[in-house]
């Protein structure tokens, strides 16, 4: 019998698949009630496939990083490991996993941060959509780029505006023209010899990390350089990635269309097919 059909012995209870649990526990109400408005928090959100996660280095370390920089402070890794383990320890073998780390202080706080958890929360597995995607361009900055926090209002309200103009999505710009990232997604393009990767200040998403030290490993060229609106038509390529999926075509940026680039692609899920999984 399945382990979670609803079909459980009699007095026995059905064991929930997706949990949420603060620092090893399962949360609470009162746990959460304070976390439904804050927006002084950052994450990290992987794929677990085998109760096993690739570029696990990867996520530690943005946890770390981030806290670093929000909190002054990080809790340690292996602390960060126990919380992942204890989360998977009675669910399915794959699903999605979301780690929050945040002060029970909340916001509006400026003294030392005495503690802080860890919010685990589990569904299921995902693997993004299949594309190819058109996107719409928006000139946005995020604060703090480099951390991946909560309380992102602008990339909900930029998906919701490019979907009202026909587009699946937005492509962000910043002020000098240059692309960076898209609302939940970091941009790759090809440009038929080399992956390039566009140079702006953006979140250095985990999957980018993985891909990108894969490619390294697999002998594949890539650069770094500034891509604007006006360097599209040159290009013969493109795809968003985040943790979801190495790589999700794109057709259309704006007004440009973009070449169907299916080796692109097939490269990039190769890259990330290489990197190991690890058992938190």
């Amino acid at each position: 019998m399945n382990a979670h059909s609803t079909n459980a012995p009699e007095g026995r209870t059905r064991p929930a698949p997706y949990i949420a649990q603060r620092d090893g526990r399962t949360a609470t109400a009162e746990d959460l009630a304070p976390l439904a408005f804050a927006g002084y928090a950052h994450f990290t959100a992987m794929q677990v496939r085998d109760h096993q996660v690739r570029g696990l280095d990867l996520h530690l370390a943005r946890l770390r990083v981030a806290s670093t920089e929000l909190f002054g402070r990080a809790l340690p890794d292996d602390l960060i490991r126990s919380h992942l383990r204890t989360a998977l320890q009675s669910g399915p073998a794959d699903v999605s996993l979301t780690a929050t780390v945040y002060a029970p202080g909340g916001e509006f706080t400026a003294g030392p941060e005495a503690d802080l958890s860890v919010l685990v929360r589990t569904g299921p597995p995902a693997s993004g959509p299949t594309g190819p995607l058109s996107l719409g361009t928006v000139e946005y900055e995020r604060v703090l780029p480099q951390v991946k926090h909560v309380g992102e209002v602008a990339k909900t309200y930029y998906l919701r505006q490019a979907v009202g103009e026909g587009f699946d999505d937005a492509a962000f710009v910043d002020r000098r023209g240059r692309f960076s990232e898209a609302t939940i997604w970091n941009l790759a393009f090809w440009d038929g010899e080399a992956v390039v990767w566009p140079t702006a200040a953006m979140l250095g998403g985990t999957m980018m990390q993985t891909v990108r030290r894969q490619l390294d490993r697999l002998g594949i060229p890539q650069h770094d350089r500034e891509i604007t609106l006006d360097d599209l038509p040159a290009l013969a390529g493109a795809v968003v990635m985040n943790s979801w999926t190495p790589g999700v075509a794109v057709h259309r940026i704006g007004a440009v269309a973009l070449p169907a680039a299916p080796s692109f692609l097939d490269l990039l899920h190769r890259a990330h097919q290489a990197e190991p999984l690890t058992s938190p």
